[in-house]
């Protein structure tokens, strides 16, 4: 049992650490006073966070890479066991080698436009620092930054401006080959563990670098898999060496509560799908299982010279071709310049809590905006619409069955949405295909029982789910 004289600690660890540095670890706890009742491998800790259900046995894959540390883990979890079956990566690479790479980037436009290197000013150095690492974090959610600092230095009694702005794009292409090692390092873990990419049932993102849009997409196309961040990458392995210390403890504990997006919001556009150019390829700007309240900016150009209108369609779901998606919204931009195709907007999607989303598309250079609110994005159907739906079913039954008594109306109503519901029984999925048997039986033994008021209640349910899978 842990003494009651000093605070108990589980200080947690890369997976890939020796036993000198896990006793290291253990000794650096003792010498902070504190009992160090075990050390946590750090992708443990992430699966825990992430609640992660191994009543069968999973193969999870833990990329974490954190501001200065990268490593990739292989863990195999089953109720007995946790066992990290391999791991690999970099102790000298994290987010901290993307800000250097955008203050190269930084320094060489400060020489190409000014003519002076701030290199040797620690003062101008640790402003572009910051000013970097700051534009970094906006490149997650947004597809264009600004590093901006007034009176940065002085060259020859002239203040100079540092003012630049950096699209995406031109990061990715930065940190492009930090990205190649790290899917190198996945490769490397998985051969080591005598494992393929179709081994792995789940993908754990853990370390605010992972925030990087680029390292996500990467993952997905190299492992067939979207990855899980719904968990605060800074904080998911905390939060699991938490919980484990409170079962340690005894303590009845519960997962960690995220609110999330369960469906993808995105638009069209042109581009390619299976190889061929297609207008309505989809572009998810939310991803499912983003953690909510969320803002994502996109930037999209226009096709051809002197286009003035632009359509912005939204639509919910997964598919490659939005057509085949749920549009859930659309709105039109005009006024746009009369200048060559190229011309960039930006479009915003913002989901809160509510599940409302509001879609806002701007031209860059001039902002003209234009936008859309759609209230509960994330339910099919709320309140008023949901009676307004049933009434109008209700009224196309009713109508087919005119001129005789209430009581043989109910009867070939309740016939009639009887045979709807075992039509749609051929194609429902099998919860909703159990919920259709039951409530279809509901509805005859009220019939077979002469029960008006149980035939009612029985018959709303069932309109209701009816309705639902039609739509």
């Amino acid at each position: 049992m842990p003494s009651a004289s000093k605070p108990c600690a589980r200080p947690t660890v890369p997976a890939y650490f020796s036993d000198a540095q896990r006793q290291a670890t253990r000794d650096a706890g003792e010498l902070a006073g504190l009992e160090v009742v075990r050390i946590i491998n750090e992708p443990t800790a992430a699966a825990l966070a992430y609640e992660i259900d191994h009543e069968e046995a999973k193969t999870i894959l833990v990329y974490d890479l954190g501001g200065g540390i990268f490593d990739v883990s292989v863990v195999r979890l089953s109720r007995a066991l946790t066992e990290v079956l391999a791991s690999h990566g970099n102790n000298q690479l994290g987010g901290d080698d993307f800000d250097a790479k955008l203050v190269e980037h930084v320094v060489a436009h400060l020489k190409d436009t000014h003519g002076v290197d701030p290199s040797d000013q620690r003062s101008a150095m640790a402003r572009i620092v910051r000013a970097c690492e700051t534009a970094k974090i906006t490149l997650s959610d947004a597809p264009y930054a600004r590093i901006e600092e007034e009176y940065l230095l002085e060259h020859k009694g002239a203040p100079v401006n540092l003012s630049l702005e950096i699209d995406r794009l031109t990061y990715e292409d930065l940190i492009a080959d930090y990205i190649d090692e790290t899917l190198e390092a996945v490769h490397i873990a998985l051969k080591s563990a005598d494992l393929t990419v179709s081994d792995i049932d789940e993908v754990l993102l853990v370390g605010g670098a992972t925030r990087t849009p680029v390292i996500q997409r990467r993952l997905e196309e190299t492992l067939g898999i979207q990855p899980r961040a719904e968990v605060d990458p800074d904080l998911c392995v905390a939060d699991g060496a938490a919980i484990q210390a409170a079962v340690i403890a005894g303590r009845q504990v519960s997962g960690v509560l995220v609110d999330i997006t369960p469906y993808t919001f995105g638009t069209s556009a042109l581009g390619m799908l299976d190889g061929v150019p297609y207008p309505y390829t989809y572009v998810p700007v939310i991803r499912k299982n983003t953690p909510i309240p969320v803002t994502k900016t996109e930037a999209f150009q226009t096709v051809y010279d002197g286009q003035q209108i632009i359509e912005v369609s939204v639509y919910q779901g997964e598919d490659p071709d939005a057509l085949n998606n749920t549009e859930i919204g659309s709105f039109r931009i005009e006024g746009l310049r009369d200048v060559p195709a190229g011309n960039i907007l930006l479009t915003t999607f913002e989901l809160d809590v509510n599940g409302i989303l509001r879609v806002t598309a701007r031209e860059k250079d001039t902002g003209l905006e234009q936008r859309i609110t759609i209230d509960n994005a994330t339910a099919r159907f709320e309140g008023a619409e949901f009676n307004a739906a049933r009434e109008r079913l209700s009224s196309l039954i009713e109508g087919e069955f005119g001129g005789v008594s209430e009581k043989a109306r109910e009867g070939v109503q309740a016939r009639a949405l009887i045979e709807k519901a075992e039509r749609l029984m051929e194609t429902a999925n099998a919860e909703d295909r159990e919920d259709l048997v039951d409530l279809v039986e509901g509805v005859r033994d009220a019939l077979a029982n002469g029960d008006e008021a149980a035939l009612d209640e029985a018959m709303t349910s069932l309109t209701d789910l009816v309705y639902y899978l039609e739509s």
